[in-house]
């Protein structure tokens, strides 16, 4: 999520994430919808090296009570380049692998499969992200279900939506495949429909409250879960009301934890969502 001018500064400033990965179950490095759509060929190493680079690094990989997965983003839309970052994010030591569904160029379900099976090819574990409305391309359950047999493709982050899928999934891909919600909006119903948690956005501004309406769902505690997304959700609709990477840097920089810079496509929020992040802030208990 954090993005800076130079290397120094951005590894500095990650030092500030303590709370936040404390409250975590796993950590994402360089994800395609945060700032890897936006990254040049090498800063997707420099991510990846960073936050695996040891297990006694403090902050993002092992707290003195604590160690967590690094799930690296090295999805791509050219195949050769997606084997190139994930050979790097082994080589590094991260736990497995974020690969996007192949964006713009629309390759057919035969295509995806072609490109998910080279991946899974290369030894590590991986992690489908299908997010249709971003890549153009929506993996079909059945082709997931045929990419589920292969050892090293152990789950999907499931940001289509369509809360159907979670248990349609399950018939094609097996009870154990893990099944990750990528739309915080929806992560309540996602996991009662057999879900097991959420790569989220929100979370890197409310840790704690996500965290906490994860592990009610997953007690079967649904009231409290619901008390808590209610808490939340003027949040989750805030983020998204312009791109969610630019609205989570605003909330960041109101917690004091980074600058609200982003890179160009990307600008600033207007002053309307920045009203509507504020009282959703607010509204969640984070600032006053």
């Amino acid at each position: 999520m954090l993005r800076f001018r130079t290397k120094a500064s951005a590894f500095t400033k990650l030092s500030r994430v303590r709370i936040p990965i404390n409250c975590t179950s796993g950590y994402f490095s360089d994800s395609a919808t945060r700032v890897g759509a936006s990254a040049r060929h090498g800063e997707h190493h420099d991510a990846h090296t960073f936050t695996t680079a040891t297990r006694s690094f403090e902050y993002v990989y092992c707290l003195p009570d604590k160690v967590i997965p690094v799930i690296a983003g090295a999805g791509s839309n050219n195949t050769a380049e997606g084997l190139s970052l994930m050979r790097h994010a082994e080589k590094v030591g991260a736990t497995a692998a974020l690969v996007v569904t192949p964006y713009y160029n629309k390759p057919t379900q035969a295509g995806l499969k072609a490109h998910f099976l080279a991946a899974a090819d290369c030894g590590m574990d991986i992690i489908i992200y299908n997010i249709p409305g971003r890549s153009a391309v929506d993996m079909s359950v059945e082709t997931m279900g045929e990419l589920a047999a292969h050892k090293h493709i152990i789950g999907v982050k499931d940001a289509t939506g369509d809360l159907s899928r979670v248990p349609k999934q399950r018939l094609t891909c097996g009870e154990d495949f893990v099944q990750l919600s990528g739309e915080d909006a929806t992560a309540l119903g996602f996991n009662a429909h057999g879900g097991i948690g959420c790569i989220s956005v929100t979370a890197n501004m409310a840790p704690a409250l996500c965290a906490q309406m994860q592990e009610a769902t997953l007690a079967g505690d649904y009231a409290t879960a619901l008390k808590i997304t209610d808490k939340l959700m003027p949040l989750h609709l805030a983020t998204f009301q312009e791109p969610g990477l630019v609205s989570a840097k605003y909330g960041l920089s109101k917690l004091g934890l980074c600058t609200q810079e982003v890179r160009s496509p990307l600008v600033g929020l207007s002053d309307t969502a920045k009203s509507a992040m504020d009282a959703a802030l607010r509204h969640a208990g984070l600032i006053t």
